[in-house]
């Protein structure tokens, strides 16, 4: 026994020390896994147009440079941006290489390289909107409203804004650098903060087609790659790869290929952001500190749940009559409309709502109103096939003996069809109604920042991943659990109060 428990300390000390070295890792295998999400756009990783089962972009170009300095060959790994972290800590990846600012945050967490680019942000508005030409204008916005300015989720351009601009202007947060330019375009924002790198690269695109540079480019930083604590040689090796191919002019050709070399990329090799040492936070801080935050995100999950989901039933309600006892067209019409919205994930039903709308309408939606909507919308199909289910239970000798009393077809549906159907699907409504307030996640993508969204950008900025994860699974416990008791006590009541006529 003893010795059985020795040689499985020893294979687990042995496997330890093989992957203890990523660097010896990435050599072995021949590759290096580099981590990065294309949603971001140009010009840094996204699908090429020729192919869209590839990606291109400066840092696919920079990543495989690097990659054959280290004798190997690089390979790209898709990953949500604001996760990467994540992966990389699970060893999912080797390295994170996408537009990653150094921070004192990250560089506490992760150990990072030298500079492989200094950025600067830049400001956009409509090209069209006189009133907007320096940033001092967004200051005095025409309507007398806060202006906003749009921004990439959890970049340096949101902390540039929070930190000098919150008193005058309202910062919203896209999941992408093109979705803030597109809402700019279409005049629900005033303006929007990104990288001079993806300004410039989407200048001639057409998302960026209709947009102006307003004032200088401001608040230079550094992008860095982000390797493991404790990857020293790794992150050697980079930097000693970096520094060689800035001074053979290899790495210039790549950023003149898309664009964005400049005079300050003259000063790279001597930028230096900074060393900062890994440090812990204790759990009760990360609880005081984040736990007002989780909980105004948890506050916009249950107004979400609580303003789409009456709306679903109401609409799913409508569609079960009409396809059950309207005329034969709207049956058709019905039964298109509850497959399509069943066929299709709500994800795309909000981008139509949100981003879509308003190039082919002159309707723009709030981000509120288009959640609400696209929610509501979408679990309406479901909740129709609830109802029409719960319709079907019901004798159709209820509706003859409504008749035969001499109520009409709409008085019998209202005063006895649908209230017996109604107390039938009780139980799996409540059901969706739990399940909505996990749904309401998806909403992120249009600006909304809920539980979910919320537990990713601060576990990102501070690594303390398992307290607040506990701490988000306790609030969803909170909001859903207390529906779970009452859908319990509604199905044994159910199943103790007979048939439905009783």
């Amino acid at each position: 026994m003893f010795a059985a428990l020795a040689a499985g300390l020893t294979l687990a000390w042995l496997a330890g020390t093989l992957h203890a070295d990523t660097l010896d890792d990435v050599r072995t295998r021949g590759s290096l896994v580099w981590g990065a999400d294309q949603e971001g756009g140009g010009p840094y990783v996204f699908p090429d147009p020729a192919d869209p089962s590839r990606v291109i972009g400066f840092e696919v170009d920079l990543a495989g440079l690097l990659a054959a300095e280290l004798g190997v060959k690089s390979q790209f790994s898709q990953g949500d941006w604001n996760t990467l972290p994540e992966l990389l800590r699970s060893g999912s990846i080797d390295i994170i290489l996408n537009g990653y600012e150094w921070t004192p945050q990250r560089a506490g967490r992760m150990a990072a390289s030298r500079p492989y680019y200094i950025y600067e942000m830049q400001l956009l508005a409509r090209a069209d909107d006189a009133a907007l030409r320096s940033w001092d204008d967004l200051k005095t916005h025409p309507d007398g409203k806060r202006a906003q300015v749009a921004v990439l989720r959890g970049t340096a351009a949101a902390e540039f804004i929070r930190a000098n601009w919150s008193q005058h202007v309202d910062l919203v947060e896209y999941d992408g650098t093109t979705d803030a330019m597109t809402q700019v375009r279409n005049g629900l924002h005033a303006a929007t903060l990104t990288d001079w790198v993806a300004a410039v690269f989407y200048r001639d695109q057409p998302q960026g087609r209709g947009l102006k540079f307003v004032g200088e480019p401001v608040a230079p930083g550094y992008y860095v790659i982000f390797a493991r604590i404790g990857e020293n040689r790794l992150v050697g090796a980079l930097n000693r790869a970096i520094e060689t191919t800035y001074r053979d002019g290899r790495m210039k050709a790549i950023y003149d290929k898309y664009g964005i070399w400049n005079r300050t990329q003259e000063g790279l090799l001597q930028a230096s952001p900074g060393v900062t040492t890994a440090s812990r936070t204790d759990v009760w801080t990360i609880v005081t500190r984040y736990g007002p935050v989780m909980l105004k995100a948890a506050w916009m999950t249950v107004k979400l749940s609580v303003a789409s989901m009456p709306l679903a039933v109401l609409i799913g309600l409508f569609v079960a009559l009409g396809r059950m006892y309207g005329p034969g067209f709207l049956r058709a019409v019905l039964a298109v409309y509850v497959e399509v919205l069943r066929g299709t994930p709500v994800m795309l039903q909000l981008y139509v709502l949100y981003f879509l709308l308003p190039e082919i309408s002159p309707i723009a939606l709030p981000p509120m109103v288009a959640a609400i909507a696209g929610l509501a919308i979408n679990y309406s199909a479901y909740e129709a096939e609830i109802y029409r289910a719960g319709l079907q239970a019901i004798p159709r000798g209820q509706m003859e003996a409504a008749l035969a009393l001499g109520m009409s077809r709409v008085t019998a549906l209202r005063r006895v069809i649908v209230p017996q159907a109604v107390r039938i699907v009780i139980p799996p409504v409540t059901n969706d109604f739990i399940a909505l307030f996990k749904d309401t996640s998806v909403c992120s993508v249009i600006t909304i920042t809920e539980l979910t969204k919320q537990y990713n950008v601060s576990a990102n900025s501070t690594g303390a991943i398992l307290p607040l994860a506990a701490m988000t699974a306790l609030l969803y416990m909170a909001m859903s659990y207390p529906l779970s008791i009452l859908t319990g006590y509604l199905e044994r009541r159910m199943a103790t109060s007979g048939r439905p006529g009783d």
